[in-house]
């Protein structure tokens, strides 16, 4: 009996070792259950051109960060997985991420800008991007034939199509840092100053200077004037716009599903002087990674073509990274034509480590201020100084 407890021990542990460690000669992914997949399939296609064989293994995408950083700093995991671009200020700093140096100027030209921006850390690019998460402006064309193009025209129409239970606009998540960064960097605030090499300058923070001051009064005078109805959450947003009790929506393309489930005549549209933050997915490559050069040439021969990015939107419609992929996507979702034009006034989702210490202080200042407990200077003063006693102490 001791024996055969051994030897299932023995099992279990070699068995765990495939999975969160790569091997010579064999590629390594992780990646959730959306991307799988495909992965699956491209690694079949992969093994009968180059011999060398791919295995994927499908993990809840919010494990796949934390799981990494501990097994490739034992110098194990995968050789790639599929993450977030907000990743990569850790990943990097921590040395755990492969430069991705080895795409031409012609491969790279293929991408938004603003992608390889997001995922790029102090100079340099640690990420093939693949899909993009930004905010737009959602439209019911049945009220909206003229869509507004500078927040005060945006508050005008809201105003004057708000009342007998009727919104104008639907913005249930005002309190959330996320939802509110269009109007706060839109009237010139901005979260991290830039360095002479391109990175974030964690030192740097404009979250209380005139233009986030300002962005964040707009918000408020949109709440205090009755434009945003008071207690909406997420949830009642939605459901605003999707009985047609509300004009316009700001979201992301992830609502894009249930809009149209619901029937809405819907258009998408950049935010009225907005500039919000912009998260990409892409593939990165463990620098501990026994197969470097096999896992540079899956990435660049396999994954960056427009008929596997195109694979990959049908089964996760991001908006593509490549424009290639998003003119021709756009064929069959002409609303990603709007989210496409968003793209050109955005700011990447900071993706350093001292980004962690934002959010609170944010969402407070944020809900102080939209409450009427404190001005939105004082507020926004006293997060920027919580946010850097907080970066200090790391």
């Amino acid at each position: 009996m001791k024996r055969l407890v051994l030897l299932s021990i023995v099992i279990m542990g070699l068995l765990a070792l495939s999975v969160f460690a790569a091997t010579p000669g064999k590629l390594l992914i992780w990646a959730d259950s959306t991307r799988a997949p495909i992965l699956k399939q491209l690694g079949n296609e992969f093994q009968s051109v180059y011999g060398v064989p791919v295995k994927v293994v499908e993990m809840n995408f919010g494990d796949i960060r934390s799981k990494f950083v501990t097994a490739a700093s034992a110098g194990q995991g995968p050789d790639i997985i599929v993450g977030a671009n907000d990743w990569v200020g850790e990943l990097a700093a921590d040395g755990l991420l492969t430069p991705v140096n080895f795409l031409s100027k012609t491969q790279l030209n293929q991408f938004a800008p603003s992608a390889l921006e997001a995922f790029s850390y102090d100079g340099k690019l640690y990420g093939l991007p693949y899909g993009i998460d930004v905010l737009a402006l959602f439209y019911n064309k049945d009220y909206v034939t003229n869509v507004p193009k500078n927040p005060d025209e945006f508050f005008t129409m809201a105003k004057q199509m708000t009342g007998g239970g009727f919104y104008g606009l639907a913005y249930g998540v005002y309190g959330n840092p996320y939802f509110s960064a269009p109007f706060i960097q839109g009237f010139g605030g901005y979260i991290f100053g830039t360095k002479s090499n391109g990175g974030l300058n964690p030192n740097d923070i404009g979250l209380d200077n005139a233009g986030a001051v300002k962005g964040l009064e707009f918000i408020v005078k949109m709440f205090k004037e009755g434009l945003i109805p008071q207690g909406e959450d997420y949830n009642t947003m939605m459901k605003l716009f999707d009985t047609g009790k509300a004009a316009m929506m700001i979201n992301g393309e992830w609502a894009v599903p249930q809009v149209q489930q619901a029937g809405i005549n819907f258009g998408v549209a950049p935010i009225p002087g907005g500039k919000p933050f912009v998260g990409v997915q892409g593939f990165m490559i463990n620098s501990k990674s026994p197969n470097q050069i096999q896992a540079m040439e899956f990435v660049s021969d396999y994954i960056d073509t427009k008929s596997t990015m195109y694979k990959i939107w049908q089964m996760d419609p991001r908006i593509p990274a490549r424009y290639d992929v998003a003119k021709e996507a756009e064929k069959v979702a002409p609303w990603l034509k709007g989210f496409d034009e968003a793209l050109s006034n955005t700011i990447p989702m900071p993706n350093i480590p001292q980004m962690a210490s934002v959010w609170n202080a944010w969402t407070n200042a944020l809900n102080l201020a939209i409450s009427g407990k404190e001005s939105a200077q004082v507020a926004l003063t006293t997060a920027v100084k919580q946010i850097k006693a907080a970066i200090a102490k790391k």
